[in-house]
């Protein structure tokens, strides 16, 4: 596997102090994990953070454009571009960091607490 990009090892830098970060290639990208779940991404060299409902509105109030994997399609993903001052700035990225980290917390916890089609009936 070809080294990571220079822009996804200077990511891993900026969010290095979120979580134990992990970088793995995702569809010509990468997803960024910290403590093992998925916070972020990267495509065509932007970086994109996880949003729910409590954060999300943060990010739109600041103008900031979702993740679109089609743009001439209207799906969007639960991810938003951080300011590119963040990028120079590792105290602002963590400050658009650590919610994107507690986003995909939650998001992974909601996952895991719903019970699995299998698992449900096979327990009745």
């Amino acid at each position: 596997m070809p080294p990571p990009s220079d822009f996804a090892v200077l990511v891993c830098d900026l969010l290095a102090p979120v979580a134990e970060i992990r970088l793995r290639r995702l569809f010509g990208g990468y997803g960024i994990y910290g403590d093992g779940v998925m916070f972020a991404l990267i495509s065509g060299d932007v970086l994109y953070l996880r949003t729910d409902d409590v954060n999300r509105p943060d990010f739109e109030r600041a103008g900031l454009p979702p993740f679109r994997p089609f743009p001439d399609k209207p799906m969007r993903m639960p991810y938003h571009r951080p300011p590119d001052s963040a990028l120079e700035d590792g105290d602002e990225m963590l400050a658009w960091a650590r919610p994107a980290f507690a986003a995909a917390v939650r998001a992974h916890a909601a996952r895991a607490a719903k019970p699995r089609r299998g698992k449900a009936q096979a327990s009745a």
